[in-house]
């Protein structure tokens, strides 16, 4: 109780400063935005969650980006090139291409950047992805050489995430990456009040071009509904929303446009195989047999998604009915933990983040219901996002409710957590020889069919062994005035398109 009074007083205090603080006097040219979660961080090669990554990507650039199709498009680079053995991928670098403070970004600041995100000691999230960069060589200010230890088949998509972001490398041997936001995309941060507001400015000097707008004032509104009365009240002309329940509720407002499109990001319960009796395979087996995915999918998120395996893009995605055990079977649940000696069940614990996803709650309820059915005895455990996902860092859960974002390609989406250098297993705890022999195999297959048929291989054992639950996409949400114009959505929620809008 004491949780929820707190939010909607922040709430209540958050929509006070947009109806009667900077973001109404705010010029014509400013465009007025709220959210319900906060950045936790300004380091972009370290943040993982959606909010960090939705705020960073105005600011921060990455060599490559995709575009709605999720195609790879240029970002700092210009123009790239693999060489014919597949050994070496060149970027040329964009010459009107500066930082916020004025200095031109250079193939040092590159060869700096994947430096730091290549170094263990950074803690970079998504360091497991370019391991195949051997050296980098810089023959010039706008020409980076990365030379690899074996051709690479996903790198390139892989470099268009926040994740690698090009920083400067004054910033880097300084130290102060993450205590400032130096980045040469089309925004500028002003002020950053955490969990308040943020405030960005134009980029005056982005090569990209003009921004549509002279800056956006974002306000953090940790209770949807307050979001969507100050979009009622033309108080905010775009929002981004997470909750499907006040989402579905934007239709019904004449004034206001809903922006909905499915999203490589999926929902899933993360066992811990580390620690028994997840350590079991008939047990985590279990689990997944007497979780009814549509149900939760239905009570939770009001039936706004589709169930999934692992493999959520669209290129490489399986039909759940050849996946283990994707329609409920209590029987077989019930005899599995019997098998590994569970008969009576057990008890656990699952975190879940209040805010990211909202359905987070209702989601681990909902589980929470159903292993009861076969002994386990599931006490839910909610925490601030910020605290969710140091815990979830450190792997420190005996379940966990997650929303992980996507990825174009599954190598980079699945190569952190499930190879034997994989960075982040301390989150998965788990791998085996097959999944690692499989992730290897796609890395360095050229062939799109051969491809597929490695990843759908690799879709079967990873769902049959059972580390984690997956169970839904959803989609992306974003509301707006109708005088907004030029937001283009993308299936991996990014924002960036709000470089492009304008409010006539």
């Amino acid at each position: 109780m004491t949780l929820k009074l707190t939010r909607k007083l922040m709430a209540c205090i958050a929509l006070a400063a947009v109806i009667g603080g900077t973001a109404v006097q705010a010029n014509a040219a400013t465009l007025k935005m709220a959210w319900s979660q906060d950045a936790t961080g300004l380091d972009p090669h370290k943040q993982t969650a959606f909010s960090s990554i939705r705020l960073l990507e105005l600011i921060y650039e990455p060599l490559v980006r995709l575009d709605p199709d999720l195609k790879v498009t240029p970002g700092i680079a210009t123009s790239w090139t693999f060489s014919p053995d597949a050994k070496t991928l060149t970027f040329k670098l964009d010459p009107k291409a500066k930082f916020h403070n004025g200095a031109a970004v250079t193939s040092a600041d590159v060869k700096a950047s994947y430096t730091r995100i290549l170094d263990q000691a950074t803690g970079a999230a998504a360091r497991a992805n370019y391991l195949s960069i051997a050296t980098i060589d810089t023959p010039d200010d706008q020409t980076v050489v990365f030379n690899l230890s074996q051709p690479d088949v996903p790198l390139l998509s892989a470099m268009s995430s926040l994740n690698a972001a090009i920083v400067p490398a004054s910033e880097i041997a300084a130290g102060k990456v993450g205590t400032s936001a130096i980045g040469s995309g089309p925004f500028k941060l002003k002020t950053w009040e955490p969990n308040v507001k943020e405030e960005l400015v134009a980029n005056p000097d982005w090569a990209g071009g003009k921004t549509g707008v002279d800056g956006i004032n974002i306000s953090v509104l940790p209770d949807e509904s307050a979001i969507l009365a100050a979009l009622r009240a033309k108080q905010v002309d775009f929002a981004l929303l997470n909750d499907p329940l006040v989402a579905t509720l934007v239709p019904n407002v004449p004034t206001l446009k809903l922006n909905r499109v499915p999203v490589l990001a999926y929902h899933a319960l993360q066992l811990n195989p580390s620690r028994k009796p997840m350590t079991e395979l008939a047990v985590r087996q279990a689990i997944s047999c007497a979780i009814d995915r549509k149900d939760v999918l239905d009570t939770a998120l009001l039936g706004e998604g589709k169930l999934t395996g692992p493999l959520t893009m669209p290129d490489f995605r399986s039909n759940t009915d050849d996946l283990f055990c994707y329609k409920r079977d209590l029987a077989k649940a019930k005899k599995l933990m019997a098998d590994a000696g569970y008969k009576d069940g057990f008890s656990a614990t699952v975190i879940a983040a209040t805010g990211e996803p909202p359905t987070a709650a209702s989601e681990a309820q909902v589980i929470q219901s159903q292993l009861k059915e076969i002994g386990i005895k599931l006490e839910i455990k909610l925490m601030e996002t910020s605290v969710y996902v140091d815990t979830w860092l450190k792997g420190d859960f005996d379940m966990a409710v997650a929303l992980n974002g996507g990825r174009a390609d599954p190598y980079p989406m699945y190569n952190r957590y499930f190879t034997k250098a994989g960075n982040l297993q301390k989150v998965s705890n788990y791998i085996d020889d097959t999944l690692d022999t499989l992730m290897q195999q796609g890395r360095v297959e050229t062939d799109p069919k051969k491809r597929k048929e490695i990843f759908s291989a690799f879709d079967k054992h990873l769902t049959e062994v059972s580390p984690w639950i997956w169970l839904y996409t959803g989609y992306s949400y974003t509301a707006q005035q109708q005088n907004v114009q030029g937001f283009v959505p993308s299936p991996d929620g990014s924002l960036f398109s709000l470089a492009r809008v304008s409010v006539k």
